[in-house]
């Protein structure tokens, strides 16, 4: 497999509970909206705060797995790839998005404990080792 660069760790809070949906062919997608803010001081001395949000996408068993985990204000860790795509609003305007293709969501354990049980495989009943296929353009909800 080749080096693949564009892979992002991304830590910060749920701002909502993760919304699970179904595409029409079955497939689980769930979104979740991460926060993370950064605080520093600037050259005035003041404390300055920035919040970044981004929209998370989880597909199949860790859709499943997150939306049945994870509750709003959970602090989590996100790993997967960086995905821009632009869709056209219904004021005709282009509309740019930056999201996560998540690969792995865990909760935090910083500020909090978590006992992780073991699922019982995929929804279909199968379980597998390998990572699942990613979804074809026909399988996206958006």
């Amino acid at each position: 497999m080749a080096f693949e660069s564009n892979f992002i760790t991304f830590i910060g809070n749920l701002t909502d509970d993760p919304e699970l949906r179904f595409t029409g062919g079955g497939a689980a997608v769930a979104t979740l909206r991460v926060a993370s803010n950064r605080r520093w001081t600037g050259r005035d001395g003041q404390q300055q705060e920035e919040t970044t949000f981004l929209n998370v996408n989880a597909w199949r068993d860790l859709a499943e797995n997150a939306a049945e985990s994870l509750s709003k204000g959970d602090r989590v860790v996100v790993i997967g790839r960086v995905k821009v795509r632009s869709y056209e609003n219904q004021q005709g305007q282009t509309v740019w998005v930056t999201e996560i293709e998540a690969d792995e969501i865990a909760p935090s354990l910083r500020w909090a404990k978590a006992k992780p049980e073991k699922s019982s495989g995929s929804s279909s009943g199968e379980a597998s080792s390998a990572a699942p296929p990613p979804p074809t353009d026909d399988d996206v909800p958006f």
